[in-house]
């Protein structure tokens, strides 16, 4: 893109902000948001917050690393009040930048350890483990069991057919990464001579976590890594999907919702955030055919999803070690894997 183009596209992106988020601004019982979720997560939860509070909120939708990045670019002048739902690794990462307000909402104390930051500067709003997702097509045109170990995604049968998101956007990339090295007991040289050798069997890097999903639904990808909330949506679809886990096991990633620092309506913000991290709102996941795992220990996982989770090896990220390092590793992750020459 030029920088002429780049510069429109900045633009425009900005206008298209302004407008979603200023109109209503004015009012007394309105928010505004920014959400990680992609929007027929965000929308059906929001709507049932503003049905029962009477709160509007006006929301856009950013991939985590956009969003992160926007949030610390309007430090001091925040155009939000609230970042909604997102891998915690890009809260972590937040907190070094001093952007988020601690806001320990009355459930707080109910919450696991991992599913909240000690001073409040997040709180978890449910969890959301990694998957391998297949074409069930692809596995049985190539001969291939769905796939069982992080070493079934170099066999050369996948090469130029696995599709999984790129890490300068999308969080889902960051806990897959993160996922790796954590595989690897954090020796980072071994993790990313795996990830090297991985990017040969990769088609493309999609912008969000959940953009391979429908190629691999369609068979244009033979298979890829994403969020159990996306891969089960594609099953859902009517796809012909397998999804699968590795046995040395994968990660799993709080998703999480903080306050801003500066936030030009912190009491609305709070209401949110005591709303999301109740059982009152983990309880709609099942309604609105959401698959993520409640944070709420007093909310019990949906049958169907406890059945696809039965047996899997998971383990959380560690949000301190992810938020420490994430920039550094997604910078080594361009330099070293994206653009690697081969």
């Amino acid at each position: 893109m030029s920088r002429a183009l780049a510069g429109l596209y900045r633009l425009a992106v900005a206008v298209l902000t302004a407008a979603a988020l200023a109109s209503p601004a004015a009012a007394a019982d309105t928010l505004n948001a920014y959400s990680i979720w992609p929007e027929n997560w965000a929308r059906p939860m929001l709507q049932e917050f503003e049905q029962t509070t009477g709160i509007k909120v006006n929301f856009v939708r950013f991939s985590s690393g956009e969003a992160l990045a926007r949030v610390i670019a309007e430090k001091g002048n925040p155009q939000v009040d609230v970042l909604f739902g997102g891998p915690v690794e890009t809260f972590a990462a937040g907190i070094k930048e001093g952007i988020f307000e601690p806001y320990k909402p009355p459930s707080f104390g109910t919450l696991p350890a991992r599913f909240k930051q000690a001073e409040g500067y997040w709180v978890a709003i449910a969890d959301d483990p990694l998957v391998f997702m297949a074409n069930a097509k692809f596995l049985k045109e190539a001969n291939l069991k769905p796939p069982a170990s992080w070493e079934d995604l170099l066999n050369p049968a996948y090469k130029g057919m696995l599709q999984m998101a790129d890490a300068r956007t999308s969080g889902t990339a960051v806990t897959r990464i993160f996922s790796i090295i954590e595989v690897n007991g954090r020796n980072e040289d071994k993790a990313f001579d795996y990830m090297k050798k991985l990017r040969r069997n990769v088609q493309v890097y999609t912008k969000s976590g959940g953009g391979g999903t429908l190629p691999v639904g369609l068979g244009q990808a033979g298979g890829g890594i994403f969020f159990i909330v996306d891969a089960l949506d594609t099953k859902a679809k009517g796809y012909d999907v397998v999804i699968s886990f590795p046995r040395e096991g994968i990660g799993t990633s709080a998703e999480a919702i903080a306050l801003l620092k500066g936030a030009k309506h912190p009491e609305l913000g709070k209401k949110l955030i005591d709303w999301a991290t109740s059982p009152a709102m983990q309880s709609l996941f099942a309604k609105h055919k959401i698959n993520f795992v409640p944070a709420s220990p007093e909310v019990k996982v949906e049958p169907s999803l406890a059945e696809v989770l039965k047996g899997a090896k998971i383990f959380p990220i560690d949000d301190a070690y992810a938020g420490a390092n994430r920039k550094r590793v997604v910078n080594r992750w361009i330099s070293e894997v994206l653009n690697a020459k081969e």
